[in-house]
C-alpha cells in the first residue's frame, strides 16, 4: 500500500512526460545466440569464457560478469535517480551494516518496474539457457546503499530455492582502494571458506551473477572511502532445490576443571575491594537482578600495567581464527606467552577464582558455594558469603531454572567433589574454556547455525582500550535467538571484568571493527586495536 503511483514523482531531467512505459533494453550481446551457446558450454564444463560483452568464470565458484548490462546510458541514469528517491532503512546486525530499500517487486516507478520486467523475462531466459537451470519467472529484488564503513560479511546466500544471485552496480567511478568489492572465497574439504581469492570492483552498469551453492561464500568488503555511495540492485532467481551437504560442526574450545590454586593467587592479582565480603554480597545482589555486571579496576594497577606491557611482546605468536563465515580475529598460542600472561591465565582457571565467581554471581562453580538446597533449608553461608538466589539469565521464564546439586564432603588434595548429577556442561563438575584474543580493524564474530547455546557465564577482561569509541565496533552484543534486537552490549574498557549469564535462547557476537578505528592511531600510534581474555564458565 506504500507504493507510489507511476507518475506521482516528478520525472528526472531529460525524461519526456507521457503515459508510455519505460523499457529496459539489455545489451545487444545477450541477444547473440553464438555468445549464449559459448557461455553455456563454458559454464557446463567449468571453463572460463572471457568475452568483452560477457565473462564466465568457474573459480572459486561459477560466476559471470556482464559490463554495460543496460543498453544506453539514459535508462541507467534514470533508474539510479528513481532508486535514490526510495525510502531506505538502516540495517545493522552481526553480518551487515548498510541501508536497504523495501522489496522492489511491487514498486511502480517506471524504470524500476521496467528493470524488474527485463530481469524476469529476457534476462531470465538467457540465464536459464547458460546455467541449464529452470528458473522461476519471479525474483527477489531490492536496492542497497553502502556508504563509509558499511559492510556485508562472509556468507553463502543459501536459502531454500535460491539458485542464482545477481548484483547490478550503479556506482560512481570506483577503485579497489575504496573498498566495497565483491570478494569471493575458496573453500576447504568441509565446504568452509578459506581465503579471498578474487575481488570484483564495482563498475557502473555492470551486472554480476553467481550460482548459489554450499561453496558460494562471498562478502562485500567495507567501504573505506568517505563521500562515495555504492548503490546496487540485487536479488535472487529461484529454481528447483538441490541437495545440500550437512553443515560442518567444528570442535569447540577444550573445557577443563579448575586448577588447584588457593586464595593467595586472588590477593596477588585482584583489587582488594573485590575480595571484601560485603562487596561480594553487593555484587551478587546486583548480578542476580540483572544477570550481568561490569567490575571496573578489577586488577591491581601495577598488575594491570605489567599485563599490558607483556601483551606488546613481539615473541607472542598470534594465529588467525576462522572460518570467515563464523569469525575473524587473532588468538594467542599459549606456549609462546611471557610468564606473566601464563600466570594470569592460571589465575582465571584457578580454584580460588572459580569460588570468587560463585560469590560474585550465586552460581554453583565451586563445591563450597551455597546451593539452592542450602538456601531453601536456611543453612549458613559458604565461603564466608551470604547465600543468595541464583541469577535468572535473560530469556528464562520463572520455574525453568535448573537446581544445583548439594555439595559433597571435601575430597583429598582440596579438589572440589564431583556432583552426583549431570549439569549443563555434561560432566557434573564446573569447567571453563577460554583464550586470549587480539582485535583490530576488520575483525568480528558472527552468530551462526552451529553455534552452541547453553546456560553459561561469560567473562571478558579487556586490555589496551584507551580512547576506544563504540562507533569503532568491537563491542560484544547479546541477542535473542532469531532476533536482531540487542539485549545487552558490552563495550571494551580498560581493566574491566565483564560477567554475563546467558541461557539457551541467547546468542552473542563481536561487532565488526570498522575503518574509523584507525583514527585512534593519531593518539596512540602503536595501538591498532585491543586485547581481551575471553572465558566461559559452566556449572
Amino acid at each position: 500500500m506504500g507504493a507510489k503511483r507511476r507518475g506521482a514523482a516528478a520525472p528526472p531531467p531529460g525524461k519526456k512526460r507521457g503515459k508510455r512505459e519505460a523499457r529496459a533494453e539489455l545489451c545487444a550481446a545477450l541477444g547473440d545466440p553464438a555468445l549464449r551457446e559459448r557461455a553455456a558450454a563454458a559454464w557446463g564444463r567449468g571453463e572460463p569464457l572471457r568475452h568483452e560483452a560477457a565473462a564466465v568464470e568457474p573459480a572459486p565458484f561459477r560466476h559471470g560478469v556482464i559490463p554495460g548490462f543496460l543498453a544506453g546510458p539514459a535508462f541507467a541514469q534514470a533508474l539510479r535517480h528513481e532508486l535514490l528517491g526510495l525510502g531506505f532503512r538502516r540495517r545493522r546486525n552481526d553480518l551487515l551494516s548498510l541501508r536497504q530499500s523495501e522489496e522492489l517487486g511491487p514498486r511502480t516507478e517506471p524504470h524500476v518496474a521496467a528493470l524488474r520486467r527485463a530481469l524476469c523475462e529476457e534476462f531470465r531466459v538467457w540465464l536459464s539457457a547458460v546455467t541449464q537451470i529452470e528458473l522461476e519467472p519471479t525474483i527477489d529484488i531490492s536496492c542497497a546503499k553502502y556508504e563509509y564503513t558499511d559492510v556485508l560479511l562472509c556468507h553463502d546466500d543459501e536459502l531454500e530455492g535460491r539458485r542464482i544471485a545477481f548484483i547490478l552496480y550503479l556506482v560512481p567511478p570506483w577503485e579497489k582502494s575504496d573498498g566495497g568489492t565483491l570478494d569471493l572465497y575458496s573453500t576447504d574439504e568441509h565446504f568452509q571458506p578459506q581465503q579471498i581469492v578474487k575481488s570484483l570492483v564495482p563498475s557502473w552498469n555492470t551486472l554480476v551473477f553467481f550460482e548459489v551453492s554450499p561453496v558460494s561464500f562471498h562478502q562485500v568488503s567495507e567501504v573505506v572511502c568517505e563521500g562515495k555511495c555504492r548503490l546496487s540492485v540485487s536479488g535472487w532467481f529461484h529454481g528447483p532445490s538441490v541437495p545440500r551437504p550437512a553443515r560442518h560442526s567444528e570442535a569447540a574450545l577444550p573445557r577443563s576443571p579448575h586448577i588447584p590454586y588457593d586464595h593467595e593467587i586472588l590477593y596477588e592479582w585482584s583489587n582488594l575491594v573485590y575480595l571484601d565480603m560485603d562487596s561480594q554480597a553487593q555484587i551478587q545482589e546486583e548480578f542476580e537482578e540483572r544477570s550481568e555486571i561490569l567490575l571496573k579496576d578489577f586488577l591491581k594497577k601495577e598488575k594491570y600495567q605489567i599485563l599490558c606491557e607483556a601483551l606488546e611482546n613481539k615473541d607472542i605468536q598470534w594465529s588467525s581464527r576462522g572460518p570467515a563465515n563464523k569469525r575473524l580475529y587473532e588468538t594467542a598460542e599459549e606456549d609462546s606467552l611471557p610468564d606473566v600472561l601464563k600466570k594470569f591465565l592460571q589465575f582465571l582457571r584457578s580454584e580460588a577464582f572459580f569460588l570468587l565467581l560463585s560469590n560474585f554471581t550465586g552460581l554453583k562453580l565451586h563445591f563450597l558455594a551455597p546451593s539452592d538446597e542450602d538456601e531453601d533449608a536456611g543453612e549458613g553461608s559458604a565461603a564466608d558469603t551470604a547465600g543468595q538466589s541464583s541469577p535468572r539469565p535473560a530469556q528464562e521464564e520463572p520455574g525453568q531454572h535448573t537446581d544445583s546439586r548439594a555439595p559433597q564432603p571435601d575430597q583429598p588434595n582440596n579438589i572440589p567433589a564431583t556432583r552426583d548429577g549431570k549439569t549443563e556442561n555434561g560432566s557434573g563438575t564446573p569447567v571453563c574454556a577460554g583464550e586470549l584474543r587480539r582485535w583490530t580493524h576488520g575483525h568480528y564474530t558472527l552468530v551462526h547455525d552451529t553455534q552452541a547455546t547453553e546456560f553459561a557465564l561469560d567473562l571478558l577482561f579487556f586490555c589496551g582500550c584507551e580512547d576506544w569509541d563504540p562507533e569503532y565496533g568491537g563491542f560484544t552484543s547479546y541477542i535473542a535467538k532469531g532476533e536482531d534486537e540487542e539485549l545487552l552490549t558490552v563495550n571494551p574498557e580498560d581493566n574491566c571484568l565483564a560477567l554475563v549469564y546467558r541461557d539457551k535462547e541467547t546468542m552473542k557476537f563481536v561487532k565488526h571493527i570498522n575503518h574509523r578505528s584507525l583514527g585512534r592511531l593519531k593518539k596512540h600510534p602503536n595501538r591498532t586495536g585491543f586485547w581481551d581474555f575471553s572465558f566461559v564458565y559452566y556449572e
